[in-house]
């Protein structure tokens, strides 16, 4: 039985609860949105007692289901204002799922401000929630390292552990502040980025979790010949599609880099071109060769069970690790849109940002802007991490710049600030590619490629093609898009299995297959994207009660009016067709017994 771990910071009660009945289909996503919508009142104060940070696997999480290990955290966001669920690589959701549970609810804020806490969790099943005075104020990787120390010298440490850690930004309230998990190797470098998560988490005192797992058995299966047989269909078709199984485990993520620049999409100078003339410098190749040259890890999964292998270790020049391999994101925030083509730069933007707990792609987007006002030039990196480094100090400028990029822009007077429900745009300008703009302006999260990649009809031709220079079938493409990965977040899956999804029906067939055996009831089709909407329709009333209209689902009015070189395109798609994405939201609702 599936179980909900709730934890209030300011009694120190910790309770389990069996997963309501109505919600038995819901992991990951579906139950951090249902959790947050049910229990947080839409006005509550992000940072207040209101609020609740939840954590939660997916459906999947603690299986041998295919890069079915990613991790949920919902809240409301500090930064949009509205619902947030961010998401996460890493080894603590399939440590969860082993455990049998379905969710954390942290609720509450403790009465002493001063004192950091653990929430531990034991294989045996016992928690605790216990003050660790040395750890505040500390970055995510000395964080791990202490704590590591600590639970040694109590002989409860093995090396099965996964920790959930806020940096220094989160513990001072900073709404760029995302949240560490653990990756297989140790490295707190996996983050649930988004939407400032981090602020919350510092809200309630908690500085880590840490989920112990030695000797727990994987989750049993309602039929376990037919999962076994599904995963056997996945994990083919994974290994067969060109993204999933050369483009990605080659070159990581960042790929996309020459791929996006040479489609006129790559936001460069705070989306002032859609090409940099130093993509070179930041691609998935060269982050390549200089990885291989001095010895980096080239290809591994950011949690187990990954079969697409798509991560990496970005080194130093004597070869000692830096950081994850910058993923495409992280690259093009930190690299184009600064006007950096520095890699090593980059990488140590990128390490600075994961120590102190900040989301990179707001992060950048921040830089980008707060380099527009002039305040420090385009392509100076160590200005860059000096920026970064007044963010981890908490001054008065680094606080400003630690609030994001509507902030940053703001305080410092910048026309042109790319961001959607206060939060930055992430790295495809809307303009040549319009389907994923549609995303941004109308996604629950704020601007957030995740929420409906169109990426691949509008440029890798995968699921189809729709044109990404005209506004025709936009709108459509995203809708389909977000209703699936709001699905897809809600069993664990990685978003990457989207790529072979689209274009292998088995891919699609095999999900529905994996459910059915895992939980001994039907899934199908139809389930699947019921899922789906179940999903955004909390989200959406959620951030309707809280205030959002549809004049919230729109890009900034400078993506509409100023031309994009090279293409010198705008964003055309209407704002009737803006506002058809979420159309069925009140019939769901309805079945829902929502009013």
């Amino acid at each position: 039985m599936r179980e909900i771990l709730r934890v209030n910071m300011g009694t120190g009660a910790i309770t389990r609860e069996p997963v309501p009945a109505a919600w038995a289909r819901y992991g990951g996503r579906a139950l951090t949105s249902a959790i947050i919508f049910k229990e947080v009142p839409a006005d509550a104060d992000p940072l207040g007692p209101d609020n609740k940070l939840v954590v939660a696997p997916g459906l999947l999480g603690g299986t041998a289901a295919p890069n079915g290990g990613r991790l949920s955290i919902g809240a409301k966001s500090p930064l949009t204002g509205g619902i947030k669920e961010s998401n996460s690589g890493g080894t603590a959701a399939h440590a969860l799922g082993k455990m049998g549970i379905a969710a954390i609810i942290i609720e509450g804020v403790p009465s002493d401000k001063t004192v950091a806490y653990a929430l531990r969790l034991f294989p045996d099943g016992k928690v605790d929630l216990v003050p660790r005075h040395d750890l505040k104020g500390l970055g995510t990787y000395e964080t791990v390292a202490v704590a590591k120390g600590i639970e040694a010298a109590e002989h409860r440490y093995s090396e099965k552990v996964s920790f959930i850690v806020n940096g220094p930004a989160g513990e001072m309230g900073m709404k760029s502040a995302g949240i560490a998990v653990t990756d297989p190797h140790g490295y707190p470098n996996r983050f649930a980025g988004r939407g400032g998560l981090g602020a919350v988490m510092g809200s309630k005192g908690l500085k880590l979790i840490a989920i112990f797992e030695e000797g727990l058995a994987g989750k049993e299966h309602a039929d376990k010949d037919a999962f076994i047989a599904a995963v056997r269909k996945f994990s083919g078709a994974l290994t067969t599609h060109a993204v999933t199984s050369q483009a990605l485990p080659t070159y990581g993520t960042n790929v996309l880099a020459n791929i996006i620049n040479e489609a006129g999409g790559y936001p460069t100078r705070n989306f002032s071109s859609g090409q940099f003339e130093g993509v070179e410098g930041i691609s998935g190749e060269t982050m390549r060769e200089i990885t291989v040259e001095r010895g980096g890890n080239v290809k591994h999964g950011c949690h187990t069970g990954c079969v697409i292998q798509c991560s990496r270790y970005y080194v130093d020049k004597d070869g000692h690790y830096m950081t994850k391999g910058p993923e495409y994101e992280s690259a093009w925030s930190l690299g184009a849109d600064c006007g950096i083509s520095d890699m090593d730069m980059v990488a140590a933007l990128d390490r600075k940002c994961g120590d102190i707990g900040i989301d990179t792609i707001e992060a950048g987007v921040m830089l980008g802007v707060y380099m527009a006002s002039g305040k420090i030039a385009f392509g100076d990196g160590p200005a860059a991490l000096a920026a970064l480094e007044e963010i981890g100090k908490g001054t008065e400028l680094g606080k400003v710049l630690g609030d994001g990029a509507e902030a940053t822009g703001i305080a410092f007077g910048v026309k042109n600030i790319p961001v959607v429900k206060h939060q930055g745009l992430p790295a495809y300008d809307p303009r040549p590619i319009q389907g994923i703009g549609v995303t941004y302006a109308t996604s629950t999260m704020g601007a957030d490629h995740t929420a409906g990649y169109t990426i691949t009809s509008n440029v890798l031709a995968v699921g189809g093609t729709v044109d990404p220079l005209k506004p025709e079938g936009q709108a459509a493409l995203s809708q389909g898009l977000q209703i699936a990965t709001a699905m897809l977040d809600s069993l664990g899956f990685c978003i990457f299995v989207a790529f072979a999804v689209l274009d292998i029906p088995e891919a699609f067939e095999a999900i529905h297959e994996m459910a059915a055996a895992h939980t001994g009831e039907a899934w199908d089709a139809d389930a699947l994207m019921q899922l789906g909407k179940e999903t955004l329709t909390y989200e959406r009333l959620f951030n309707e009660h809280a205030g959002f209209t549809p004049a919230d689902d729109r890009l900034p009015k400078f993506f509409l009016e100023e031309p994009l070189p090279p293409h010198d395109a705008v964003f055309t798609v209407s704002d009737e067709e803006l506002d058809s994405v979420y159309s069925f939201v009140p019939e769901v609702a309805a079945q829902l017994g929502i009013k």
